[in-house]
């Protein structure tokens, strides 16, 4: 058997009034209209102020790069027309959560009802990336052995440090926004897929969830595809960081699934230590000092990012996606979305720009680079 490791890659884009920068209003519903007919990819998402994207199943990053840039050249082309932005980050840097408007449809309308002031306050964005694997049943194994990976990937995704109008002073904040509702954060410790089938069919029969696809998780097995899914991502708005970091997670998916024995046996101390380099991801990005569990001590991002490639190297080599993989080099050292905004809103201060201004000319620079479908 030459498992495939075929991916998908699901994106979440904010939209904005392209005159107040903020969310839109009257012209949302006509925007969606237009996007249904000649965009029919394109879905809604829970507020009216999202649109969510996805590439269909591939072993191909240049493909899926093409696809997805067309969506988001797409969304901008028919958000001009409207006056509307479309932006690819984790958090609006000027929307405020009190003035959204959920989507009306059952799923939505059921969740915002369950889950109260927690839904209506989750103004954030998120990419996943699906990828596939040889055999479902042992997805669990899988995710319980990735769970380490997970912040690393969060700090190359950064892309929320403002809410509601206001510098949180981290790179990304909306893991903190998101991580109010329940069933968030690092999955837990199951046994096996008997123990998880066995979490999910009581979850279910207490009406504590209508199935599993209302566990949100950072990393969970999909109900809908034989995939395991990466869900603690901010959306990316450079979508060269979208696919860099796709690859890297495929990359791992691939390392821990033909290496039996990797990362086995993990504990309550082993979640405890992603748990903190989660919360260090959240805070520095790739400026994090990660705590390492086998030397003791934190290391520097890019040391412990220099490992992590040596790992996958052959993982790259037999998927063909080693330049895709290498690229999350550049993220390191340039920055995520969150540095560069952070950089906008600091220097646009310094010119005598007020903190909306300034907060406008980083709006203005996240639709223009998701507009472009480059970067």
């Amino acid at each position: 058997m030459n498992p495939s490791y075929r991916f998908g890659i699901e994106e979440e884009y904010f939209l904005a009034d392209a005159a107040t920068r903020g969310t839109p209003r009257r012209a949302v519903k006509a925007f969606h209209a237009a996007v249904s007919t000649r965009l029919p990819a394109v879905e809604r998402e829970l507020l009216q102020s999202q649109v969510e994207v996805a590439s269909p199943p591939s072993t191909n990053f240049t493909e899926t790069r093409r696809i997805l840039a067309g969506l988001r050249t797409g969304l901008a082309e028919v958000g001009h027309e409207h006056g509307i932005l479309v932006l690819a980050c984790g958090t609006h840097p000027l929307a405020r959560w009190s003035r959204q408007t959920h989507t009306e449809a059952k799923r939505y309308e059921g969740l915002i009802r369950d889950l109260q002031i927690l839904g209506r306050r989750n103004v954030v964005c998120g990419m996943h990336v699906h990828v596939e694997v040889p055999r479902p049943e042992a997805r669990i194994d899988l995710m319980n052995r990735l769970l380490p990976f997970t912040p690393t990937l969060l700090a190359l995704s950064t892309s929320s440090p403002f809410w509601q109008g206001r510098a949180t002073g981290l790179s990304g904040y909306r893991l903190s926004v998101f991580g109010e509702m329940p069933r968030t954060g690092l999955p837990d410790l199951f046994e096996d897929d008997a123990d998880y089938a066995r979490y999910v069919d009581i979850m279910v029969r207490s009406g504590a969830i209508a199935d599993a696809s209302f566990l949100w998780w950072t990393l969970r097995p999909s109900l809908k595809y034989p995939t395991l899914e990466l869900r603690v991502a901010d959306a990316c708005t450079r979508l060269g960081d979208t696919i860099a970091i796709a690859a890297l997670f495929r990359c791992l998916v691939r390392l821990v699934d033909r290496k039996s024995e990797f990362n086995r046996g993990q504990t309550g101390a082993s979640r405890a230590f992603a748990a903190e380099n989660l919360w260090r991801a959240q805070r520095d990005g790739v400026r994090a000092a990660m705590i390492d569990p086998f030397s003791g001590g934190a290391i520097p991002f890019a040391v412990h990012l220099d490992r992590l490639l040596a790992l996958v190297g052959e993982d790259a080599d037999a998927l063909g996606c080693r330049n895709e993989v290498e690229a999350v080099r550049v993220i390191a050292a340039n920055g995520t979305s969150s540095d560069l905004q952070a950089k906008v809103f600091a220097e646009a201060r310094e010119r005598g720009a007020s903190e909306r201004q300034a907060l406008q000319r980083v709006v203005d620079l996240l639709a223009d680079t998701t507009a472009s479908g480059h970067g």
